[in-house]
């Protein structure tokens, strides 16, 4: 009756969640068999499949596969068949970016196949579920959607010859964020830590913060090897560029917002003001304009107005590709 139970609140929230990350694919009828699971390679041994929710990322090689984030229950099937067209090898691990159902909502199918790993507030807050995320609530995930490995700061995985490097960034679009860097392939998957063109999502009630999403945004674009190929959360596979210009707006975007609210402006009179016309396009997904005002005013209201106070996540490499530099612990889990 559980998994029956997780299926159906997957579902539930397929279109909220769809929509909330500006992914259309969705309708609120939550018609999944309309879902087509599309395959782009990133480089390397690494590729991204986009269907409903969350970007996945894969892993292939002569170990199996490895994938990031699992989308919904209910295109389970659809995802496998996707996975069998890349390499026929059995799934060995499971990694989740973060929390939210559009990117662990394929837990329950997939961790009877692979080992759930994630970050130790994923599991708390999947364990114990919400009132609400983006409006609807989230019960609790049942006890095989559970990630069976947590961390507190860093994994190190040897798979498929590769270094894969799953790092947290605290207090960003959650309080469980990871970022995997796939360092034989220069691949990294940000999850929803970055949205390719468009205003994010940034969950305020599970420990999300928008100044925190900017330094963490800051910290993997001042690691960032030469020629890395980056996997949003939600969005066409993209480059540095494409990262550099999302935190440009972020930046620029608050800080506009902050300093209205120095000026004792009410938040509806900033939004009245709304943003700068280079920004509009950002806004046509789930969070418009008028939103991600709302978001930010609220981040910085709770800052204080004087930022986070979250910490920093370690730093692995250097700015070349050739100087991948390990400073976090290491999980020898295959050769």
């Amino acid at each position: 009756m559980r998994k029956f139970f997780a299926l159906v609140a997957a579902a539930s929230l397929c279109a909220a969640q769809a929509a909330a990350h500006g992914h259309g694919h969705v309708s609120w009828q939550n018609d999944f068999s309309k879902v087509e699971i599309k395959t782009t390679k990133a480089a390397g041994n690494v590729y991204m499949l986009e269907g409903a929710g969350g970007n996945i990322g894969v892993i292939a090689g002569p170990d199996g596969l490895l994938i990031v984030d699992d989308q919904f229950a209910p295109l389970a099937e659809k995802i496998r068949a996707a996975l069998k067209a890349i390499n026929p090898g059995p799934l060995k691990f499971v990694l989740n970016t973060h929390w939210h159902f559009d990117h662990t909502g394929g837990n329950a199918a997939f961790g009877r196949e692979g080992t759930l790993v994630a970050h130790a507030n994923v599991r708390r807050r999947l364990a114990v579920g919400a009132k609400s995320v983006a409006g609807q609530a989230v019960p609790p995930a049942p006890k095989e959607a559970l990630p069976v490995i947590t961390y507190s700061e860093a994994v190190q995985l040897h798979f498929n010859g590769e270094e894969v490097r799953v790092v947290h960034f605290p207090a960003g679009h959650t309080d469980g964020d990871s970022v995997i860097f796939f360092t034989g392939s220069n691949v990294i998957h940000m999850g929803d830590d970055f949205f390719a063109g468009r205003f994010p999502f940034v969950d305020i009630d599970s420990g999300g913060s928008v100044e925190g999403l900017i330094r963490n945004v800051g910290q993997v674009i001042a690691q960032a090897p030469a020629g890395v190929k980056i996997i949003p959360g939600h969005g066409p596979l993209s480059s540095i560029e494409d990262l550099r210009t999302y935190h440009g707006m972020l930046q620029e975007t608050t800080s506009l917002i902050r300093e209205r609210m120095r000026q004792g402006k009410t938040l509806e009179q900033i939004k009245a003001e709304g943003l700068p016309e280079k920004w509009r396009t950002w806004g046509t997904g789930f969070i418009n304009t008028d939103r991600w005002i709302e978001t930010v005013h609220r981040s910085l209201s709770q800052a204080g107005g004087g930022g986070a106070k979250t910490g920093a996540a370690p730093r692995l490499f250097d700015r070349t590709r050739r100087g991948w530099r390990s400073t976090i612990p290491s999980l020898a889990l295959a050769d």
